[in-house]
């Protein structure tokens, strides 16, 4: 498996996450965001998605792609908007040889978390405890996309226990002695 790229995908703000699987500890190879809000036609947005994230398949080279399904219980125009970001996302990866899997935001937090309510706060801190990075992005949207490239790690191992998987967290810290701090 070795690199995985998670999206976030987003109309104003897209994440991403590039790990590299194959090392203990997984390491973060890249973390950050497309910032999408300055640009004010639609189509401009979609065009500067699907550039960037070439750019970060070109330079990190991920051997495939886990991505965020997105739920908006909002307008209808306002998921049609997100769901064109996520089709660019996934066309990128596409044209690069990727292959991409979806999972829902509830599956992502419970992989990661327990617990598949999880909000955005809490997925990072578990992120930042399981990953050991000193400093929090300044957008959930990253950290977000660096939960759904894990969770597909989790998913991809099925020996790796994730705190969802194990019951509790007494099990989960007996079964992932090494995440431990001491």
């Amino acid at each position: 498996m070795s690199k995985i790229l998670g999206i976030d995908p987003g109309t104003n703000v897209l994440g991403y996450a590039v790990i590299d699987t194959d090392l203990h500890p997984i390491i973060i190879i890249s973390l950050g965001v497309v910032k999408l809000d300055a640009l004010e036609d639609h189509y401009a947005k979609l065009k500067h998605i699907y550039e960037r994230l070439m750019a970060v398949i070109v330079n990190f080279k991920p051997a495939e792609m886990a991505i965020e399904t997105p739920l908006y219980a909002g307008n209808a125009l306002s998921m049609l908007k997100l769901g064109r970001a996520q089709g660019i996302a996934i066309a990128a990866a596409m044209m690069s040889g990727l292959p991409v899997t979806e999972y829902l935001p509830k599956k992502v937090k419970k992989s990661i978390t327990g617990n598949g309510n999880a909000t955005k706060e809490q997925l990072a801190d578990m992120l930042q405890n399981l990953l050991k990075f000193d400093t929090m992005p300044s957008y959930l949207d990253a950290t977000d996309a660096l939960g759904v490239a894990l969770c597909h790690h989790f998913q991809q191992k099925p020996g790796i226990s994730a705190p969802g998987k194990c019951g509790n967290w007494k099990n989960f810290l007996k079964e992932n002695p090494y995440r431990i701090k001491k």
